[in-house]
């Protein structure tokens, strides 16, 4: 395992039962605020549509909430979904961000719609000629950044500004663009971690070193819900485990009160499709979470984690990124 990983938090800002997206906002803010305390390096927010129980859509305005709210931890997309996106656009937005608040944005891209196939074609009806022109599209991006850009169509707020490009991904595809562009890879291991380790390895076996990155850097994402006992951590886990089966039912629906771990809920968490899933997600007392934590870092050799955490109740949330900090300072 490495050692002084750094330690980070990709934020929905979901929406719990009986609040509403200016709570949930408020709420993320102050959940950065208390995570700079804590030596969390990065805040990230991820872009997801047409779910009433997600709220970081607009994703760039948000980060721009945050980081104004906030004074050194980083801020970025975990990620901007790019086929939704014109680059351009992308790239003044970004470039926006990193006059205001320079040296701490980053720019997370992807490919996944981060919706429902209709959604996806409502955003951009020609947004699966942009997913196969995913590694142009993303060229287009850091040539908009570039001080170089000689070409007539130019993003003059992004020239020469620095915001890192990190290329996101939940299967092998990505790990290509990102170990041919010389880019740090993020995997969406926190919900998707089938094939994390092969392209882990795909991104290590073909990085080429770039003027961005001279060597490999990874980032792989994990479920936390920690708490003082394991009891305690299983009660607040039933609120993340209505959340996945609203996703795998489609029927998603707001953050609910956590309840005891009932049978009928058991017999969901054991289904084969539901443990794949939540392979990744640690859920008990500091000590079950360390242990946890510590094999999946000294079986990825991942140089950073980043943390999801569905939690109903802010203030339980807050305490589990905390107990996870000390976690990370004490590994």
């Amino acid at each position: 395992m490495k050692t002084n990983i750094p330690y980070s938090i990709l934020e929905l800002a979901t929406v719990a039962r009986n609040s509403n997206p200016q709570e949930t906002f408020a709420k993320s803010l102050d959940l950065a605020q208390q995570a700079e305390k804590f030596g969390y390096h990065r805040f990230w927010l991820a872009e997801h549509h047409n779910m009433k129980s997600i709220a970081s859509a607009a994703t760039a305005v948000l980060i721009g909430h945050i980081a104004g709210g906030t004074e050194k931890i980083r801020v970025g997309s975990g990620g901007i979904m790019l086929p939704n996106h014109s680059p351009l656009i992308v790239a003044e937005q970004f470039g926006t961000l990193g006059n205001l608040y320079p040296k701490r944005i980053d720019l997370g891209l992807g490919r996944a719609p981060g919706t429902d196939q209709e959604t996806a074609h409502e955003i951009r009806s020609d947004r699966m000629k942009a997913v196969y022109q995913f590694p142009q599209e993303v060229s287009r991006i850091q040539n908009f950044f570039s001080t170089e850009n000689s070409q007539k169509v130019r993003s003059y707020v992004s020239e020469g500004v620095e915001v890192p490009i990190y290329i996101l991904g939940s299967s092998t595809d990505s790990a290509y663009v990102a170990a041919e562009k010389g880019l740090p890879y993020v995997f969406a291991s926190h919900f998707a971690p089938a094939q994390l380790h092969q392209a882990l390895q795909i991104y290590h076996q073909n990085f080429q070193p770039s003027k961005f990155l001279n060597k490999p850097y990874t980032i792989a994402g994990i479920n936390v819900i920690a708490t003082d006992t394991d009891e305690e951590a299983e009660i607040l886990s039933t609120s993340t485990l209505r959340m996945i089966l609203g996703v795998v039912s489609g029927n998603i629906d707001y953050i609910q009160q956590p309840t005891k771990m009932t049978s009928d809920l058991k017999e969901i968490a054991n289904h084969p499709s539901i443990q794949q899933m939540m392979k990744y997600a640690f859920i008990g007392s500091k000590e079950t979470v360390k242990e946890k934590t510590k094999a999946f870092l000294e079986e990825t050799k991942v140089d950073e984690v980043i943390v999801a955490s569905h939690i109903y109740n802010h203030e339980d949330r807050v305490n589990s990124y905390k107990l996870f900090s000390e976690i990370m300072n004490e590994l």
